[in-house]
């Protein structure tokens, strides 16, 4: 997971390099090596960003990945918090300009990505989750691993009415969480929007050689409110990646998709 946050002085900042992210099904990546793969740092550089890694303990998860399944970690105490405080003290310490705020994710560090978006609207602007899942009602890990492998669409319920702008990438062979589960973002769109959405879906190839569809979502005053990305032929892990387990090089670039859509987002005064 990553919190990343627009600066206000010309340079750009990293803190916490060391931290690692995993998945809930036991897949782990140290967050060096996540901002190696994705280039995030590389990102931050050149268009002014601070990033934040959060660090999940081994004592709280014993494969040091987000407890998103559990109901006491799905709202505005236990890791949500935690999130929560450090990005606060980042905000400060980085002197960051508080309406360019947005935290991403990828698998259990996507669906906890979007839990704290959305438990902490008034921290956020946008939200990024790649082949995550909208936790929804689920609240153990068999009900988990069932919505993972997309056995059970996950009711939304009232807690995740007030979405967040987010945009959402998937590989269309991921094995790990069922690409039917991105489709639940836009019916989380559906439910909560008071009018029609403006829809707009683009199919291309990247420039490595993998076919991809984007499809974009606006309010019909065109507030962009929804990115949906596919990629097809590949299986879990960051599009785009430069190297390491976990990321396709031959998929579009998925950290620079997010980085613009969060640049084209921010918090109206």
């Amino acid at each position: 997971m990553l919190v990343a946050s627009r600066a206000s002085r010309a340079s750009s900042r990293r803190a916490g390099l060391r931290h690692p992210t995993a998945s809930p099904t036991g897949i782990r990546r140290r967050n060096a090596g996540f901002a190696t793969g994705t280039g995030m740092n590389r990102l931050a550089d050149e268009l002014g960003f601070l990033i934040l890694y959060p660090q999940q303990s081994k004592d709280a998860n014993l494969a040091r990945c987000w407890n998103w399944h559990n109901p006491a970690h799905q709202g505005r105490g236990g890791e949500p918090a935690v999130i929560a405080a450090l990005t606060r003290h980042a905000i400060m310490l980085g002197r960051v300009n508080p309406a360019r705020v947005y935290i991403a994710g990828l698998s259990a560090g996507g669906a906890a990505a979007a839990i704290v978006g959305a438990a902490y609207t008034g921290i956020f602007t946008a939200v990024g989750v790649h082949s995550g899942i909208l936790h929804g009602n689920v609240q153990s890990m068999s009900t988990a691993l069932s919505a993972m492998r997309g056995d059970a669409r996950p009711h939304l319920g009232e807690k995740l009415r007030r979405p967040l702008p987010s945009i959402v990438f998937h590989r269309d062979r991921d094995r790990v969480v069922h690409p039917s589960n991105a489709s639940a973002f836009l019916h989380h769109l559906e439910q909560a929007h008071p009018g029609p959405l403006v829809a707009r879906s683009v199919t291309a190839r990247s420039d490595n050689g993998r076919d991809f569809t984007r499809r974009i979502y606006k309010s019909k005053s065109g507030n962009l409110l929804l990115e949906d990305w596919t990629i097809d032929g590949s299986g879990h892990g960051w599009s785009g990646g430069q190297g390491g387990s976990y990321t396709g090089p031959t998929g579009p670039d998925a950290s620079r998709a997010m980085m613009e859509f969060f640049l084209s987002l921010s918090k109206r005064p």
